[in-house]
């Protein structure tokens, strides 16, 4: 009786980790819905990335459109700020 026990405990012991790896946490379907849902949030963060590396771009070239237009108004029409004194010196 004594020699039965021990294979019956292993069989018992394989079968709760077999369990374990079809239906326990950790289980391979359980990382593979966890792999697409990491899948699905890269794609998530790259398309947020792309749309902020846009945003910023476009901040950009308003800050530049901006200096530009004030640029352009100083030289061509003598443009000046509020409390600034215009001043030119021969053309």
């Amino acid at each position: 009786m004594g020699s039965r026990i021990i294979p019956v405990i292993l069989i018992a012991l394989l079968l709760l980790f077999h369990g374990q790896l079809w239906l326990g946490r950790g289980s391979i379907p359980n990382v593979n819905e966890l792999q697409q849902k990491l899948d699905a949030q890269r794609a998530a963060n790259l398309l947020a990335r792309q749309t902020n590396e846009r945003l910023a771009a476009e901040v950009r070239d308003l800050q530049e459109g901006l200096e530009m237009v004030e640029e352009k108004a100083r030289l061509e029409l003598g443009m000046v700020k509020p409390n600034e004194i215009f001043v030119q010196v021969g053309r």
